[in-house]
């Protein structure tokens, strides 16, 4: 109960913090939309005359990549808060609390994760746009998937922004990561038609599986045993990272004791 209540403590203070800063849910946001906006106008323009189904159909296929951008970006970079709390001192009031290391980890996860779920939700919106015609069970599915993705994915960041002291190296490390995984996920090419170095990449890349799902459930028609594959492949990897992510709090709190 005491994991809960100072996870969910630290959670709602994500929250509020994010409700503050007006600016993250635009800029968030707002860059999938521009990518996607953008390449469908450029694909439109560089089809011959009556091609334009096929820049549609480009869109379409484009949309699940755009959705798990969106996803990516809000949910790693809602843990730069780690650093600035621990300027800011607060995390070291945090450490020194009788919260577990599990509920600190839980807490800042949840948080993030949220946020990357209420800006995914707010891209799928779109998805009438790109030809997606969801029925409720779609929908479901659909939640549920970007839900594993956000935790897996904020729980990467965790890692990330534990080790690190600056805002600037963050920013850095992780476009240098996130890019990488992104392009590598099957947003742009599935594996079966990438080259030989690049498929074992595609295939370690926890992504790929989150695409296959998002895109089995936008869809709509769901093999559900395959797509429950899927989401435990995410998942799988999410609970390594928060499991690691755990190992490397509680080992802060020995070196702090």
């Amino acid at each position: 109960m005491n994991v809960l209540l100072g996870g969910a403590t630290l959670a709602q203070r994500e929250l509020v913090r994010f409700y503050r800063q007006r600016s993250r849910i635009v800029g968030s946001l707002a860059m999938p939309v521009i990518v996607w906006a953008l390449l469908g106008s450029g694909l439109q323009a560089a089809f011959p005359s009556g091609m334009g189904q096929e820049s549609r159909e480009f869109l379409k296929y484009f949309f699940p990549g755009n959705l798990i951008l969106t996803l990516v970006f809000t949910s790693i970079f809602s843990t730069i808060s780690i650093i600035e709390d621990r300027h800011e001192g607060f995390l070291q009031s945090v450490l020194v609390s009788p919260l577990s290391p599990t509920g600190i980890v839980l807490g800042k996860v949840g948080g993030g994760a949220f946020i990357a779920l209420f800006q995914g939700l707010l891209f799928l919106a779109l998805a009438p746009l790109a030809g997606f015609h969801l029925n409720l069970l779609d929908i479901l599915a659909v939640v549920i998937t970007i839900t594993s993705i956000s935790l897996t994915m904020t729980a990467l960041g965790f890692l990330f922004a534990w080790r690190l002291d600056s805002v600037q190296g963050f920013h850095a490390v992780m476009n240098l990561v996130l890019f990488p995984m992104w392009l590598l996920s099957g947003a742009f090419f599935p594996p079966e038609s990438a080259s030989r170095f690049l498929k074992p990449l595609m295939y370690l890349n926890p992504l790929t599986y989150g695409m296959w799902a998002l895109k089995g459930a936008l869809g709509g028609k769901i093999e559900w045993v395959s797509f429950m594959s899927l989401l435990g492949m995410v998942l799988l990897f999410g609970i390594v990272f928060m499991g690691s992510s755990v190992w490397l709090v509680h080992s802060k709190r020995e070196m702090t004791a």
